[in-house]
């Protein structure tokens, strides 16, 4: 993103702080779950909020969430909220979205992850980094499903 301030001097993206918001880790069948063999299925869950703090200040909450089961019991859940506040300005509100859904997640990411394979660590399980995700990916079908979404409901609108 550092071609923006180059291609628009008006434009200014800062990252004014990162932090965790929220944690938290439970392990509901240990010290049972220990015991038997460990081939868990991860499930991953994501999601961003955006609040405006000010004309420019935005924080962005990056919420993630690990379920691991070995067979059917949970061997642990990991959520982690991880924010960051950041300021812009000279955007248009179209680049607003992909900025704040995409870009600002992105740079969320490597925190959270770090946080999630210390926990799951220090609840004495195997390593678990979580693979990179394309928010950008993510910010598009969110935005194509929004649109499909907008689609329909206009339909059926107009057949009643």
């Amino acid at each position: 993103m550092a071609d923006i301030d180059q291609t628009n001097p008006e434009r200014q993206f800062a990252v004014q702080r990162i932090y965790t918001k929220d944690l938290s880790f439970e392990s509901p069948n240990a010290p049972e779950i220990f015991r038997g063999e460990w081939k868990p299925q991860n499930e991953l869950n994501l999601n961003t909020k955006v609040n405006r703090l000010s004309d420019q200040a935005y924080e962005v909450v990056l919420s993630v969430t690990v379920t691991a089961k070995v067979g059917d019991k949970t061997a642990f859940i990991v959520e982690v909220q991880q924010a960051g506040i950041f300021t812009m300005a000279g955007f248009t509100e179209q680049e607003l979205g992909p900025m704040l859904g995409a870009y600002c997640p992105n740079l969320l990411f490597p925190y959270a992850r770090e946080t999630v394979s210390d926990l799951v660590t220090k609840g004495s399980f195997p390593q678990l980094v979580l693979q990179h995700v394309s928010f950008d990916a993510l910010f598009a079908q969110h935005q194509q499903e929004a649109a499909t979404q907008a689609a329909e409901a206009g339909d059926g609108a107009r057949q009643h």
